[in-house]
């Protein structure tokens, strides 16, 4: 039971980053949207990554894992519509 809250969890955190994100390409521009964002999430979901996994928890190395996934897509598409907009 206590796992279930914590991937109900996960689910909701990243329906949250994820939809930030596919707004954010849907849009096709980056007016809102700040690199730092993304670029320190980044760092944190490495860290928390790492840290998930050595001590065996797997609901947040999964979780962190896509979010990493998810902070390197918005920072590349920061760059991509960037370079657009320039």
């Amino acid at each position: 039971m206590i796992e279930i809250i914590g991937w109900a969890s996960s689910v909701i955190l990243l329906m949250t980053l994820v939809r930030q994100v596919y707004k954010q390409w849907k849009d096709g521009r980056v007016e809102g949207v700040s690199k730092w964002l993304f670029i320190g999430q980044l760092g944190a979901s490495i860290g928390f990554t790492i840290y998930s996994y050595l001590v065996g928890n797997w609901v947040f190395t999964v979780t962190n894992g896509l979010l990493t996934i998810n902070n390197v897509i918005g920072i590349g598409l920061y760059y991509h519509f960037r370079r657009k907009e320039n």
